[in-house]
C-alpha cells in the first residue's frame, strides 16, 4: 500500500511533466508505426521514453532493502552500454558489413562530396558555441549533423553525456525526415537546369584485393593519424572486411542481421529509457533539437553547394543534387536525389553517383566524429 501510495503522490506532483513525456514517446511511436520512419529505433526509443517516466522510475533505480538505491533494468543497460560506448561500437561493426565500397572506389573523387557534406556539423557548433554551450557539449550537438546515429551517440558518451538522450532523439528524428527536409534545401538553391544534368554511371567491377585491402588500409592510416578514432573506423572497417572476405559469410550476415537487429533494441529502448522528465524537459532539448535542424540544413547545403563550385572550375559537369547525398543517411539519401531527378527528367539516371557520395559520406561522418573527438581535447588543452 506504501508504494501505491508514493506512485499516485508522485504523479500528482509532477503530472504536466509526466503526461508531456507520454506524448513525446508517443508521437516517436507513431512516427515508426503510421509514417515509418526509423521504426527499428523511434519505437523502442518512444516505449523506453514512457517506461523511465511512470511514477517512480524504477526502471531506472529503485530502493534497496537497506534503504540505499541500486540500479533498475535500463540503467545496467545504459551503464554497460552506453557508458561504456559497447553499443555505438557495435552498430559500426553492423554498419560496416552493411556498406558495398564498390561505388566510391569506381569514382573515387566522390569522397570530396562526403567531406563537403560534413560543413553543417561545424557550423552548428560554432552556432551552439554562441548559444553558450561549452566546446565538449557543442562539438557533441554539432555532430548531429553527421546523419549518423551511432556517432552521435558516441562523441555524446564522451564528451555529454547529460545532453545524451536529447542528442540521440535529434539525431534519429531528423535521420528518419531526411526524406522531408533535403528536398526543400536542394530545391532552393539549385535551378531546374541544373536538376536536369545527366552524369556518367560508373560501371565495371572492382578487383577483389582493392576490396580487401582498402578497410585494412584506411585503418591503418586513420589509426596513426588519429589514434582515437580507432574505434569507430577500426570496427566499421572489421565489418566491412567480413563482408568483402567472402571466407565469412554466416558472420557478415550475422553483423548485418543478429547483431544490427539485438543491438539497435537494446540502444533504442536504453536510450529512452534515459529521458526523464528532470533531465529532458529543460531549455537546452529545445536548443538541441533546433540546432539539430539547422546541422542537417546546412550539410544538405554544404553538399549542393561544393558541387556547384566544382561545376564553376571543371568543364564536366556535375549534378548539384548529388552533393546533397554527402550525408551519412545511407542509402535513403541517394534514393531521394535519384527520385528528385526523375521528377525533373524521367530518363536522368544519377543513382550510381549518387550512392558513391552518399558512402562516401557514411565515411567522412565517422572521419568528422573522429576529428571532433582529437581536435576538441587539444583546443581546450
Amino acid at each position: 500500500m506504501s508504494e501505491l501510495f508514493q506512485g499516485v503522490t508522485e504523479f500528482a506532483a509532477h503530472w504536466w511533466q509526466y503526461l508531456l513525456m507520454y506524448l513525446i514517446g508517443g508521437v516517436l511511436i507513431y512516427l515508426a508505426i503510421k509514417k515509418d520512419y526509423e521504426p527499428m529505433l523511434l519505437l523502442p526509443i518512444g516505449f523506453g521514453a514512457i517506461l523511465v517516466n511512470l511514477p517512480l522510475s524504477v526502471v531506472w533505480e529503485m530502493p534497496d532493502v537497506d534503504g540505499g538505491v541500486v540500479s533498475g533494468v535500463l540503467k545496467m543497460f545504459f551503464d554497460a552500454g552506453i557508458q561504456t560506448e559497447l553499443f555505438p561500437v557495435l552498430i559500426f561493426v553492423a554498419i560496416g558489413a552493411m556498406i558495398d565500397f564498390t561505388p566510391l572506389l569506381q569514382d573515387p573523387k566522390m569522397i570530396f562530396f562526403g567531406a563537403a557534406a560534413q560543413f553543417g556539423i561545424f557550423f552548428t557548433i560554432l552556432a551552439a558555441t554562441a548559444l553558450g554551450f561549452d566546446l565538449k557539449s557543442a562539438a557533441s550537438i554539432g555532430i548531429i549533423g553527421a546523419a549518423d546515429g551511432p556517432t552521435s551517440i558516441y562523441v555524446a558518451a564522451r564528451f555529454a553525456k547529460q545532453l545524451l538522450p536529447a542528442i540521440t532523439v535529434a539525431a534519429y528524428s531528423y535521420m528518419s525526415l531526411v526524406p522531408i527536409i533535403q528536398p526543400p534545401v536542394i530545391r532552393a538553391l539549385t535551378t531546374k537546369s541544373e536538376r536536369r544534368i545527366r552524369m556518367e554511371n560508373k560501371s565495371g567491377s572492382v578487383p577483389r584485393p582493392v576490396l580487401i585491402l582498402f578497410p585494412i588500409l584506411i585503418t591503418i592510416i586513420s589509426g596513426i593519424l588519429a589514434p582515437i578514432s580507432t574505434p569507430l573506423i577500426g570496427l566499421l572497417m572489421f565489418g566491412n572486411l567480413l563482408r568483402e572476405c567472402l571466407v565469412l559469410d554466416k558472420l557478415s550476415k550475422a553483423a548485418q542481421n543478429e547483431l544490427s537487429n539485438l543491438v539497435t533494441l537494446l540502444l533504442g529502448i536504453t536510450i529512452g529509457g534515459s529521458m526523464r522528465y528532470q533531465d529532458f524537459l529543460t531549455l537546452n532539448t529545445i536548443l538541441i533539437m533546433l540546432l539539430g535542424l539547422v546541422a542537417f540544413i546546412f550539410d544538405t547545403a554544404g553538399g549542393v553547394m561544393f558541387a556547384k563550385l566544382v561545376n564553376v572550375l571543371s568543364k564536366k559537369k556535375v549534378n548539384p543534387m548529388v552533393g546533397a547525398a554527402g550525408i551519412s543517411a545511407f542509402p535513403m539519401s541517394a534514393r531521394i536525389i535519384q527520385k528528385l531527378a526523375k521528377e525533373e527528367d524521367p530518363y536522368n539516371f544519377i543513382l550510381m553517383p549518387a550512392v558513391s557520395a552518399n558512402v562516401a559520406g557514411q565515411l567522412g561522418s565517422v572521419i568528422a566524429g573522429s576529428m571532433v573527438l582529437a581536435l576538441v581535447p587539444w583546443l581546450l588543452s
